[in-house]
Order: C-alpha cells, then structure tokens, then sequence
C-alpha cells in the first residue's frame, strides 16, 4: 500500500488552504476525508500496479524487495484487497458528491491505464504521473466546492512533471544498460534527452509560480515565497544530479533535512500571507 507515498496525497488540501478555508471546520474535515480517499485510492492502484510489474520489479535493485516481487505475499491476496480498497475508496467520494466521485474514478482509470499500458509510452508516462497530481488538486477544490486559481493548478502539472523526470533520470542511471528490462520507455529515453526536458520544466516552474504569486497578491510580500520555492528547485536537482536521488521522491522529502525546513519555512511564510 506504500503508506509512504500518501504524503502525494497532501496535494489534496491545496483547495482548502489556498481558498482561505483551512479553519473552515466543516470544510476541512470533507478535505480530510477526501485525502483518505486518495490514501486508500492510491493504495489499491500501488497494488495493481506491483502485480503488473511482479516479475520487472525482481530485476530492479530496490523493487526487488517489495513484498510481492519478493513472495511476501501472495498475487491473489494483492488483487483481493485492491478490489476491495478501490471499492471503498469510491463509494466514500460518491457519498460525499458526485463531482469528487467522478474525478476520483478518473483518477483510478487513468492510474490502472497507465500500470497496464501509458508507462509504455514515451513522454506520456510523464504526462500521466503530472495529471494524478492535478486531478489531486481538482478532486479537493471539487470536494469543498471553491473556486481554485488555475495558477494553483499549472504550478502543481510542472512541478508533478519535474519530479516525474527527476525519477526517469534516477532510474536510467541506477539501471544502467538493463534499464529498458524494467521499463520499455527507458529504451527510448536518453540522458541528454531527460536532462533538457528537466531544464524546461523547472524553468517553467519557476516562471508560473512567480507569476502565480503576483496574479494572487499584487505586491512585494505576495512574493516573499520565491526565494524557498527556487531553493526547494535546485536543492532537488542537486539530489537528482550529485546524489543519485529522485527514485522515491517521497523518501527525499521524508529524509533530506535541508529540503523538510525549506518546505516548513515556505508553508508558515505562505500561511502567513494567505491568511
């Protein structure tokens, strides 16, 4: 279930905290719940996704370990408790409204498409690690029904492809030349390739946020962020870059000390400012 990599699931609260609503009771329980949502959503797609890749995942040096490449547990065991974690996952979104129902079952579709085919394709692997992100975002604005700047939303597509790049990189240079026996697309990519489209990306990043924060507050405090979000960009290109880092973005941010008080200095200081 990776319990884990639920911290991607905190891009659910974007809506309630950037719509002013985070001591807005009602709202943000709905918040919390539609962040178990995903929680339980994401887990029963992590399992989907390890019984697909049950025999790729013995030939990758981390992967290996995983309970189902490594015989832990059993595949008929995976697949009974992915039915019944999805199951769950969407009656919950339903019952809380029909909007968060449906990005929710958009969300599991796309995510089961790209386990069985997308993360075949070139570039739009990508696309489609970006989009589960968004469709985050979109689901907890839904969940709350608040209007969400569409600034909010582009910021957080780069950043989703930023990180999903970082992980490509992280893979080809682990893997080596056997990189494509775990996964097709890595046949196709090439460094130089990856490292261009990463330049683009944060670049991109970097240029929708600052826009983001003049658009949101038209003044120099509005803008009194920048400087962690930059830090944050090129902290974790040195990770990707000097230290191998980016296969497991969630274990960067759960264990990189410079990055954790970057990330907590931007959150008081955003805080602050939004409310």
């Amino acid at each position: 279930m990776r319990p884990r990599q639920w911290t991607k699931n905190l891009f659910v609260f974007a809506g309630v905290v950037f719509s002013k609503n985070a001591f807005n009771p009602e709202m943000l329980w709905t918040s919390i719940a539609a962040f178990v949502i995903f929680c339980l959503l994401s887990s029963g797609v992590y399992l989907i996704n390890d019984i697909v890749d049950i025999e790729k995942d013995r030939q990758h040096p981390k992967k290996k370990n995983r309970p189902l490449a490594a015989g832990k547990i059993s595949v008929k065991g995976a697949i009974s408790a992915a039915i019944l974690l999805s199951a769950a996952a969407l009656a919950g979104a339903f019952a809380i409204s029909p909007a968060l129902g449906g990005l929710s079952a958009l969300y599991f579709s796309l995510m089961v498409l790209y386990s069985f085919y997308l993360k075949q394709v070139i570039i739009l692997d990508v696309f489609t690690i970006a989009s589960g992100f968004v469709i985050r975002v979109v689901a907890g604005t839904e969940a709350i029904q608040v209007y969400l700047s569409p600034w909010v939303v582009m910021c957080t597509a780069f950043l989703a492809l930023f990180i999903a790049l970082g992980k490509r990189r992280n893979e080809m240079k682990l893997l080596g030349n056997g990189a494509q026996n775990h996964r097709n697309t890595l046949e196709s990519y090439t460094l130089p390739l990856i490292d261009q489209m990463i330049s683009i990306v944060t670049a991109s990043t970097m240029v929708t946020y600052f826009l983001y924060t003049f658009k949101s507050g038209q003044s120099l405090a509005s803008m009194a962020t920048v400087p962690f979000v930059l830090f944050g960009l090129f902290r974790y290109l040195y990770l990707v870059y000097s230290e191998n880092s980016g296969g497991s973005p969630e274990e960067i941010i759960l264990t990189d000390r410079p990055l954790q008080v970057d990330l907590v200095l931007w959150i008081i200081i955003s805080m602050a400012l939004i409310y």
